[in-house]
């Protein structure tokens, strides 16, 4: 790396790494750092993990380095940067972030949701999984299209089935579509725990885990299993859902789970012949109960008739391309998530510093 003068190198210790929260000085991701006269080039490396929110984190640090150096021309341009995943919890997982999708009822669009998150992430550029822990109802497959059974690895692993690369993982693999899983509770939770602990998952950025829907104690299972970086709550407008919404947030309270939002689906009908909207489920209510919770919201979904068109027919995939009308909505979902966790982790006490030898 080039010298830096004095004054870029206080400009750039404001700037925090999305992942880890620390100043980029400190993490070895400048790459290049140079000013001459007005003249300001600084190269950065951005981890996958941060990918879904690298432009608005580009214009940041642009921000900052304008506000030190008034009148410049400032260039910054972004680079691939690897950091080896760490193995954490019980289980040894090589996952950056475990992100639950739960709902204190059924019939909200959680598995939907849950898929298009992990869609989203993996569009954005980020390494993600997708684990259907919804073993009585797994309905991921269909959403997504998938069929056959995982195979075994000559280590014991399971490999999972993939979805345009990205590593899915369900019940719905295992039994025929017709067949209902009838379990007690201690199966259920030795399910959940080999698809966590003995799938083939690789280094992921991000472990997305469709959980069933109600208030039972598979959240106290996981987090028990793994540490989890936060959970995404999926309701509707309509009050009944709202008060499952408000038990589920408990829930994840409860088992020291942090809740990263709510997300509000099926959030209206925007008629296509008239432009008109229509709130068949009422409105605003997500959003009022989130702030009494206070927790965010990250996205509000409408009825779209295409996205359940997609998710029927196994296709949900598409609704991330860029002519889908639910794109912007899921990407948004994606970058609030993963900005919601950024901004956690620059909240987070600084490390101490080393001892210099």
């Amino acid at each position: 790396m080039s010298p830096m003068n004095e004054l870029l190198t206080r400009a750039l210790d404001q700037v925090s790494d999305p992942e880890t929260g620390r100043p980029i000085t400190q993490t070895g991701q400048i790459i290049e750092a140079t000013q001459d006269g007005q003249q300001v080039r600084v190269v950065a490396g951005l981890t996958s993990w941060s990918q879904p929110i690298a432009e608005e984190w580009r214009q940041q640090l642009r921000d900052r380095l304008l506000a030190a150096f008034p009148g410049s021309h400032v260039d910054v341009e972004l680079t691939p940067f690897e950091r080896q995943v760490a193995r954490s919890g019980q289980l040894g997982l090589r996952i950056r972030s475990i992100l639950l999708v739960g709902s204190g009822k059924g019939g909200v669009g959680k598995s939907t949701i849950a898929a298009g998150l992990a869609l989203a992430l993996q569009r954005l550029g980020a390494r993600t999984g997708l684990m259907d822990a919804d073993v009585y109802g797994p309905s991921v497959p269909h959403l997504l299209g998938l069929s056959g059974r995982p195979s075994v690895t000559e280590e014991k692993k399971i490999e999972p089935i993939r979805s345009r690369g990205m590593p899915v993982i369900s019940m719905g693999f295992l039994v025929e579509p017709d067949q209902a899983v009838i379990w007690r509770g201690p199966m259920l939770h030795g399910s959940i725990t080999q698809f966590l602990r003995d799938t083939e998952w690789g280094e992921l950025d991000y472990l997305v885990i469709d959980m069933p829907p109600g208030t039972g104690d598979v959240a106290l299972t996981l987090s028990q299993l793994a540490p989890i970086a936060g959970a995404v709550v999926v309701c509707t407008p309509q009050e009944v859902a709202l008060l499952d919404a408000v038990k589920a947030v408990a829930m994840f309270r409860r088992v020291n789970i942090p809740i990263l939002g709510m997300v509000e689906n099926m959030s209206g009908f925007i008629s296509p012949d008239t432009g008109k909207r229509f709130d068949i489920f009422g409105a605003g209510g997500a959003r009022a109960r989130a702030e009494e919770l206070g927790v965010p919201v990250l996205g509000e979904v409408p009825i779209d008739i295409r996205l359940r068109e997609l998710g029927d027919a196994g296709q949900l995939a598409l609704a991330l391309e860029p002519a889908a009308s639910s794109q912007a909505v899921l990407l948004g979902i994606a970058r609030n998530v993963v900005r919601t966790l950024a901004m956690r982790q620059a909240a987070r006490p600084a490390a101490p510093a080393l001892p210099t030898l």
